[in-house]
């Protein structure tokens, strides 16, 4: 079975926000994942284009290299790339209710 963009993203909720302690991917900083299938389709090139909470975000490479450990790890994963983008710029609207109910915000 082909890797599937929804198995990327449920690997990248074990990174947690070291601040926030909540998932990358409910507080909404995950904006992409694309699954490229390599030469061989048993394994894929992960692409993945995240936010910050904000730009300068002190957590940010220790964010980024979870990124890439965990999505890293999946069996069908070759390389991992991680773009860091800005815009747009990251909102509380981005996050889930889970991580809104986490956080107490209502």
């Amino acid at each position: 079975m082909a890797l599937q963009e929804d198995q990327v993203r449920e690997a990248l909720k074990q990174v947690i926000d070291p601040e926030l302690f909540v998932n990358i991917v409910d507080l909404g900083l995950i904006y992409e994942v694309d699954v490229l299938p390599e030469g061989d389709e048993e394994k894929h090139d992960v692409k993945i284009k995240m936010t910050m909470t904000s730009p300068m975000c002190p957590a940010g490479p220790q964010l980024v290299a979870d990124t890439k450990k965990y999505a890293g790890d999946l069996e069908q994963v070759n390389e991992v790339e991680v773009e860091v983008v800005m815009d747009p710029p990251w909102t509380q609207d981005m996050m889930s209710d889970d991580a809104r109910d986490q956080l107490g915000i209502f």
